[in-house]
């Protein structure tokens, strides 16, 4: 049976004679059923995208699989589809996607980073050539292949001209969906490895690469050879908007927006420009949204552009975007595929339409040394489809390039390509394992002479400073060398393609501040302090870095971050800051959720900070008062301390605490660890023996070498004991607190204390340090030992309670 081109127009009657205005009632007839169309569209969208999510599904996938669902209404409610899509509206759906499909196109513009392409580094930039070339010689061969094997095999059931579907065919191939790789590469927490840096400016080349290819190509698949003029007049086009238009519209914007003298009524001219564009494009011959694309590439990008994302965004791209991309489902015909005598062979040429971009991407990693499993991995990416894919598509059957069959295979691999990359990665690069690998990675195992890393997480400048100040005591030497990378930490708003192009490596050509945006500007100056705290110290080292996330997941961002820089330490900033009238107040209490979800996987040790303003304090006569319980934290934070003491003009004091009568007595119920009773006992015992054993070595080895380090103990026999030795301990002043965040403690009188405390992730010492109760102006360094299964929080009420201890003063 052959098959059928359906018609690329619409034959509708709107005219009533029995009506003055010769037309139909717009609001009954016409509003109505718009609405209804819309509305449809966007709640199966948006429930396709909450089935998809777990599976790390970008947002096009859902519209396109909401496309796929709502023509099979047809089957099961033929009323209800008649009334939700009807013929006599979809002139008017189809504009409004159109709408939508050139403010999508647009904000692609605003997320490219020209700064980024210019000063491509050469790696990227073969890889994204390659990634071109390898489709192109391949694509017609495949296309020969589909035209032999799908049907009876004489090509009768498919296009009569074969030249332009040609093109078409292997353009799809070749590009790549620069948005779509941030959202995957994003939610798979790969974003800052280094196998995202390369995917990521790859795709953005690559990306680019493909809007030129669509100026230069696709008008030759739609008009044929009178395309030259088209291309020709774009060109022009595109060099007089580069090189005239964006210098004046750059300067006019940075003055409006270095004033702060934008308003809503005023960004309409920014939207009415985008028209303009748009069909200054449209006229030329080459497409609307190329236009689009072009007004959003010559736009200022930071500041500007936030703006406008973070107004439109939601109503661009969550609204009229799935009205667009929908289409592209409800074309698809499956049974085309199915329902032929050749299906086999279809559906292997579907797979082998997945391979160009793998193998070239393979190719091209060969040569630079990267391992096969991260070039097939960014073969992946690289593979994966967007926008620019889609309109082609959409081109293709509008134009009737591309026969029903054609168009559903070419659908199919696109949605192949897009769909099977996040599950193959995150089966490939499972973050877990690779922090297992290595046991060692605390200060108390590290080697005398070798390099501390520290991976330093700060939101803002002013945490910059303070943590900065706390590594400065960390006694760098040119025989142990530290190495700081200090992580700015970006909540995710908006748009994640336009915040992570936006904070790419920057270059030299980046015009001034006056428009970057909120985020840029803390992140130039916590870059501008941290270079600053390098050149004061020959023996350290500082790289600068940033994490753009949810808030939500940011802490799987900073594992990897410390996985890749092989760091011994994460330094990680308390949720509150001292005010003007000295009292910690809270800055944000997602601060804290962060701090408790990197302390229960981090894949090194981890030190909490509580800033007093320790760098207003002068270097000289510098006090730390180490407090020593036992337990894996106390000797990791014991060998920070130990390493601070080298320093010049540091004094420590070490104080342990011996534990006697109740104090003693161990928790064997199943309110602490669910290993047994045995297990617990025998536990205790064995870190008690470890921590006699690191006690015993550090007043032998650096009480004998430095007069500046003293040693004593106090006797804890009850829970009353603690806070008073806290209490006395102040009487005698330090500037820095450390103490061990308890892990391992599986003494009952710090298990019931720890039920009390309001920031668990300080442990019962330093929550008591840290509160206001405790009147103190010391800063408190919390301290976490890597290797003992992280942080396990229970959630359990506060509640007065009496028992032998006396802890009804509680």
């Amino acid at each position: 049976m052959k098959h059928v081109t359906p018609p690329a127009y619409f034959e509708v009657n709107v005219i009533n004679s029995n009506r003055i205005w010769q037309t139909d009632n717009v609001i009954k007839t016409g509003v109505a059923y718009n609405a209804a169309t819309i509305v449809a569209i966007i709640v199966v969208s948006r429930f396709c995208f909450f089935i998809f999510k777990p599976l790390h599904q970008s947002r096009i996938i859902a519209h396109i699989a909401a496309g796929i669902v709502l023509p099979l209404l047809w089957a099961f409610a033929p009323s209800t589809a008649l009334y939700l899509f009807p013929v006599s509206n979809m002139i008017s759906v189809e504009v409004i996607s159109t709408i939508g499909v050139i403010y999508y196109a647009f904000l692609s513009g605003l997320e490219v980073n020209l700064n980024t392409i210019l000063h491509v580094k050469k790696k990227a930039a073969t890889i994204a050539i390659s990634g071109i070339i390898f489709p192109m010689v391949m694509g017609p061969a495949l296309y020969l292949l589909h035209r032999k094997f799908y049907g009876k095999g004489d090509g009768s059931n498919l296009e009569e001209s074969t030249i332009n579907v040609y093109i078409l065919w292997t353009l799809v191939l070749t590009v790549t969906g620069f948005p779509v790789v941030v959202h995957t590469l994003s939610e798979l927490k790969l974003l800052y490895t280094g196998l995202g840096k390369v995917a990521l400016t790859s795709a953005m080349i690559s990306d680019t690469y493909a809007w030129i290819l669509f100026v230069l190509f696709v008008p030759f698949s739609v008009n044929g050879t009178e395309a030259i003029y088209t291309t020709l007049s774009t060109a022009i086009f595109i060099f007089i908007s580069i090189f005239v238009v964006h210098p004046i519209i750059v300067k006019v914007i940075d003055r409006k927006t270095e004033r702060d003298e934008w308003d809503a009524n005023q960004l309409v001219f920014v939207f009415m420009g985008l028209m303009v564009f748009s069909f200054i494009a449209d006229t030329l011959g080459t497409h609307d949204v190329v236009g689009a694309f072009l007004y959003g590439l010559i736009l200022p990008h930071g500041k500007f552009a936030d703006m406008v994302v973070s107004m439109t965004n939601d109503f661009g791209i969550g609204f009229l975007a799935p009205i667009y991309f929908c289409g592209n489902g409800s074309k698809l015909m499956v049974k085309t595929i199915f329902f032929q005598p050749n299906c086999a062979y279809t559906l292997i040429i579907i797979l082998l339409l997945c391979v160009p971009k793998i193998l070239s991407t393979l190719f091209a990693t060969f040569f630079f040394g990267m391992r096969a499993q991260d070039g097939f991995a960014l073969g992946l990416l690289l593979n994966t489809k967007g926008v620019v894919a889609l309109i082609m598509l959409n081109i293709s059957w509008d134009r009737s390039i591309l026969s029903p069959p054609t168009y559903a295979v070419l659908t199919s691999a696109v949605l192949l390509m897009t769909i099977v990359v996040a599950p193959v990665i995150n089966a490939i690069y499972k973050p877990r394992k690779r922090f297992e690998n290595n046991k060692l990675k605390t200060i108390q195992k590290l080697r005398l002479d070798a390099e501390l890393r520290i991976l330093a997480c700060v939101h803002n400048t002013r945490q910059a400073v303070g943590v900065i100040s706390l590594i400065e005591y960390f006694n760098a030497t040119r025989i142990s060398p530290i190495h700081v990378f200090g992580l700015y930490l970006v909540e995710i708003v908006g748009r994640v393609g336009a915040l992570v192009a936006s904070h790419m490596e920057k270059s030299s050509g980046q015009s001034g501040t006056q428009n970057l945006t909120q985020s840029q500007l803390e992140l130039e100056s916590i870059t501008n302090t941290f270079e600053a705290f390098k050149e004061a110290y020959d023996a350290i080292r500082v790289q600068t870095l940033n994490v753009v996330s949810n808030y939500a997941t940011i802490h799987e961002d900073i594992y990897n971050s410390a996985n890749e820089k092989c760091t011994s330490l994460i330094l990680l900033p308390f949720h509150k800051q001292l005010s003007s009238e000295g009292a910690l107040e809270t800055t944000n209490t997602a601060y804290k959720d962060i701090n408790l979800n990197v302390m229960q996987s981090a894949p090194c040790s981890v030190g909490i900070f509580v800033d007093r303003d320790l760098g207003s304090l002068p270097t000289l006569n510098f006090r730390i008062c180490m407090i020593f319980v036992g337990g894996p934290d106390d000797r990791e934070a014991l060998a920070v301390a130990w390493r601070m003491a080298g320093r010049i003009g540091t004094q420590l004091s070490v104080v342990r605490m011996l534990l006697f009568d109740n104090a003693e007595i161990v928790d064997t119920s199943s309110h602490a660890e669910p290993q047994g009773i045995l297990s617990i006992v025998m536990d205790s015992e064995k870190q008690k023996e470890l921590d006699d054993e690191y006690v015993n070595g550090f007043r032998l080895t650096a009480m004998n070498n430095n007069d500046s380090i003293s040693y004593s103990e106090v006797n804890v026999h009850s829970g009353e004991d603690i806070p008073t030795t806290l209490n006395e301990l102040e009487n005698f002043y330090c500037n820095l607190y450390i103490v061990g965040q308890g892990n391992r403690r599986n003494n009952r009188v710090f298990l019931n204390l720890l039920d009390w405390c309001d920031c668990p992730e300080l442990g019962v010492l330093g929550d008591i340090l840290a509160s206001d109760n405790f009147v103190s102006r010391s800063s408190v360094l919390v301290v976490q030992q890597y290797g003992y299964g992280g942080m396990v929080l229970e959630k359990q009420p506060n509640h007065v309670t009496t028992n032998n201890d006396g802890f009804e003063w509680l």
